[in-house]
């Protein structure tokens, strides 16, 4: 049991020491670029349907 305890202090250390979050603008960039990938690939998904 104290390793399971110990996975979850480090796990917990590892995300709030470690890990660099992004900004808001640079989320906000990412998520805007995935959208316009799904929309392309969507798109031609659909050209070659018809």
């Amino acid at each position: 049991m104290a390793n399971v305890t110990d996975y979850i202090k480090e796990s917990y250390i590892e995300l709030t020491q470690k890990v660099t979050w992004p900004t808001w603008r640079e989320l906000l960039n990412s998520a805007i670029l995935v959208l316009i990938a799904a929309i392309i690939i969507a798109l031609v998904i659909f050209g070659m349907d018809q």
